[in-house]
């Protein structure tokens, strides 16, 4: 799963989370539009908790 993270200022703002980094980078301009134009953003890929990570395996 992937989180898309904004910073306006001093504002960090999470969005998601979302199945691929596509379905984030699609909903950007929707976010981006409640933004700043001197907001900047990344897409994060979620990481598993380590004890979920264990029991997969």
């Amino acid at each position: 799963m992937y989180l898309l993270t904004i910073k306006d200022g001093l504002v960090t703002r999470h969005v998601g989370p979302y199945m691929s980094p596509k379905q984030a980078s699609d909903d950007l301009e929707r976010v981006m539009a409640t933004c700043s134009d001197r907001a900047r953003w990344q897409i994060h890929a979620l990481e598993q908790p380590q004890s979920l990570a264990a029991m997969a395996s």
